[in-house]
């Protein structure tokens, strides 16, 4: 049975900070600016803010940020596990909260200095030890040496390419893409600083199959997003964006990061979760989809995303992705922004943006007759995903 949440809810305002390695100020500011950017740009004031939703890793209290911004009360707020598989996540508690009537005007915010303070590709190794049931399942691969992001990631993507030849130059080719984005997006980190496969190759190893520019960033920054009524939202600033689809999921035997159990470990079986649900409730396909925001905080998850939502069959990514059909001019051009690879690291958050821009018509990197723009969150790990598209 699929939800009934969609096109109850619309995305009135986003906002961000800059996107940096060090950004010289705390969390905390990070996360006041980009929550007032977005109030600013729906054209709310943050008395009209009733709700706030955010990541359970977020380290900024939603009642410091309401009385920092000048919220004022609030008649909802609620969090999500799982690091980036929780960003559209956010969208979607935020949309249960509008649609119910418990909260008229909802902010959804990821702040942090991921870069300049805990940096979460580092890994678990320093990590206090704690009784708790989260910290006990990393003893099963950290025992191995499997202690960062990038090791549990190599042994899905060595899997990968052993059942479906894959090659890293096929994950190099989404990151070539990636960059290519960003070159032409001033707020990207890497703005001006496209990367050839070659460059791609030499690039050094973290963990093998998995080279340096295969893996995400690292950032400094703050995005927010602000969800309210589909009425509501065609009386304000900018052009309302439909939230027509929103999921999560989590598979059977689901582990965070480390699934290595199942029977399969080369695929993703909560992002078909997430998938069948974004198409189910929504009536669309594939087909209606001109553009995708793919959560790629490393290359080899983004062929795998590819194949879950139906866009090719298994093992044929590799293929799909060939001659520059993801990037712009192709297909499906994917993360016209750059994505974490090339944008930033934002936990996903800036992707929603981008998303919102791509319906509103303000992409730098615009994809003509845009309808419908699908948006995934984290993998690896329980997921989410939305599909937004323009008011009718």
């Amino acid at each position: 049975m699929s939800n009934k949440l969609g096109r109850t809810a619309a995305i009135c305002g986003i906002g961000a900070t800059e996107f940096s390695k060090d950004s010289g100020r705390s969390e905390m500011k990070l996360a006041v600016e980009a929550v007032s950017a977005a109030i600013d740009d729906a054209g709310l004031k943050p008395s009209d803010v009733d709700g706030m939703v955010t990541y359970s890793t977020d380290n900024n209290p939603d009642v410091e940020i309401a009385r920092n911004v000048g919220i004022g009360a609030l008649r909802h707020f609620s969090r999500v596990h799982y690091g980036g598989g929780a960003a559209c996540g956010t969208i979607a508690l935020a949309t249960m909260a509008v649609a119910t009537g418990a909260a008229d005007v909802v902010v959804c915010y990821r702040a942090f200095n991921e870069r300049s303070g805990r940096r979460f590709g580092a890994g678990v190794q320093d990590l206090p030890n704690a009784a708790t049931a989260e910290r006990a399942q990393f003893s099963y691969t950290s025992s191995q040496g499997l202690l960062t992001p990038a090791s549990w990631v190599a042994m899905v993507a060595r899997r990968y390419m052993h059942l479906y030849g894959a090659t890293s130059e096929d994950f190099g080719r989404v990151a070539v893409a990636m960059r290519k984005h960003a070159a032409t997006n001033p707020a990207a980190w890497f703005y001006n600083q496209p990367i050839t496969l070659e460059e791609h190759q030499q690039s050094r190893w973290i963990v093998d199959p998995l080279h340096l520019f295969d893996c995400c960033q690292e950032s400094d920054g703050a995005q927010a997003i602000i969800v309210t009524t589909p009425e509501r939202a065609r009386d304000l600033k900018q052009k309302p964006v439909m939230i027509e689809a929103v999921a999560q999921g989590a598979g059977k035997d689901q582990w965070t990061m480390t699934s290595f159990y199942r029977d399969d470990i080369a695929q993703l079986p909560e992002m078909k979760i997430v998938a069948d649900e974004l198409w189910s409730s929504s009536g669309l396909t594939p087909t209606d989809i001109q553009t995708a925001v793919l959560y790629d905080h490393f290359s080899p998850y983004v062929l795998m995303q590819l194949e879950e939502f139906g866009f090719c069959k298994r093992g044929e990514a590799k293929d799909f992705i060939k001659n520059g059909n993801i990037e712009l001019g192709g297909d499906l051009p994917l993360n016209t922004h750059g994505g974490q690879l090339g944008e930033a690291y934002i936990h996903g958050m800036n992707g929603i943006a981008e998303g919102v821009r791509q319906v509103r018509g303000t992409s730098i990197n615009q994809i003509p007759r845009v309808e419908h723009v699908l948006v995934s969150a984290g993998t690896g790990v329980p997921t989410s995903g939305l599909i937004l598209g323009v008011d009718r």
